[in-house]
């Protein structure tokens, strides 16, 4: 049986020990999941993968594409390769899991 588990607080520490906004914390055949906390302004740019956000704490407003949403703790959202997205107004404990595949 497979038992591989990364929890929201050992990503957390692990995160504010890196000097960037994201840490890859697990990588199998094509997927990869990180744990991503902007700091004051979402820098990210398209991606060249598919990617699937599951917010993990706080609240944020995501737009994908133009299209607009509230997102709060236990949300998914999806985005297609390439596509222009970013989250703002997030909360100080905004933080979200992304999925890459």
């Amino acid at each position: 049986m497979f038992t591989n588990k990364v929890s929201l607080a050992e990503a957390s520490q692990q995160l504010s020990q890196h000097p960037k906004e994201f840490i890859s914390l697990f990588q199998r055949g094509n997927l990869e999941v990180e744990l991503y906390k902007p700091h004051l302004v979402d820098k990210q740019t398209p991606h060249d993968r598919d990617e699937a956000y599951i917010i993990a704490s706080g609240s944020a407003t995501f737009e994908l594409e133009g299209n607009v949403t509230e997102v709060e703790t236990g949300d998914f959202l999806f985005v297609p390769a390439h596509a222009v997205h970013k989250f703002s107004s997030f909360s100080e404990d905004f933080s979200t899991w992304v999925l890459f595949f």
